[in-house]
């Protein structure tokens, strides 16, 4: 059963990005973030209540709570900088940029905290970066008039940012449950998405969704939160070394479904370069 859960938890962060981006094409996509980020929300702390570990809540102590907070922070940046990204590209050349994020995590460990890079671990971010290269060298489309230089910038940023929170979770917070840990930081990219709004002066656009987006907007939110309860389902009761791999294999559900949605097409060096990536993901696990 454990593998179902494995390859549930798969599927429904493979269609999040899908589901978002189908919920922004009109709507601004920090307000989208600051909507969806209420559902993704109310999933962490029910993981939180899952577990049973909200009588830790209490015994955090500052240099803890410090940590949690700028891991928030860098994580609320990074899901604004990943839905700029979506509204503005391809979603099978913004994805791959954003799975770089686990390339900089492994690079910035051995920089700053001194952990060694194995040589099967170095392989596997040289294939990688191969293969995220070869599926973003093609132009895209154009997008709303632009010709979509911008949005490279923000995947790029979406990635260091994602990887900025592996690396603050590693220093100050590893005595907090991983679940009671998310639930907090969500705390904090929600707080953080609702302060940027009217900072941008984009309070009037949230009077202007449509329904349709709203929609999509929520159930984005939804996919992500059935991905962490199947994720957490599945190391429940099966080996982590396999139910790491398979999570990592959305990448190939959000490239299906942009090819059968939003008609994106993998030209040759495109699909190789998704296959280098998928490997060199598995060969980081090994």
């Amino acid at each position: 059963m454990w593998i179902a859960f494995a390859f549930g938890s798969a599927f429904f962060a493979g269609v999040t990005a899908i589901l978002a981006k189908c919920g922004i094409e009109k709507t601004d996509s920090t307000v989208a973030t600051a909507l969806r980020t209420i559902v993704v929300l109310l999933f962490s702390w029910l993981m939180v209540f899952v577990v049973g570990s909200q009588d830790q809540l209490g015994s955090i102590d500052g240099k803890t709570w410090c940590f949690l907070i700028l891991s928030g922070l860098s994580t609320g940046a990074s899901w604004l900088f990943y839905f700029r990204a979506l509204q503005l590209g391809d979603i099978h050349k913004v994805v791959p940029i954003d799975k770089s994020s686990t390339i900089l995590t492994i690079l910035l460990a051995a920089l700053i905290l001194g952990e060694p890079i194995g040589w099967i671990q170095a392989l596997s971010i040289l294939v990688m970066a191969v293969g995220t290269y070869w599926m973003i060298q093609k132009p895209q489309k154009e997008v709303s008039g632009e010709k979509g230089n911008r949005w490279f910038f923000f995947a790029v940023a979406s990635a260091v940012f994602a990887s900025l929170v592996a690396i603050l979770g590693k220093i100050g917070i590893e005595g907090v449950e991983s679940n009671l840990g998310t639930a907090l930081r969500t705390g904090v990219v929600l707080l953080m998405a609702w302060l940027m709004i009217p900072v941008q002066k984009k309070t009037g656009a949230i009077r202007n969704i449509p329904r349709r987006e709203l929609l999509f907007i929520f159930l984005s939110g939804i996919a992500t939160g059935a991905s962490w309860l199947c994720y957490y389902r599945a190391l429940q009761e099966g080996p982590a070394g396999i139910v790491a791999p398979i999570d990592k294999l959305s990448i190939l559900v959000t490239i299906f479904f942009a090819r059968v949605v939003f008609h994106e097409k993998l030209g040759r060096k495109e699909m190789w370069g998704l296959l280098l990536i998928v490997v060199g993901t598995l060969g980081l696990l090994l």
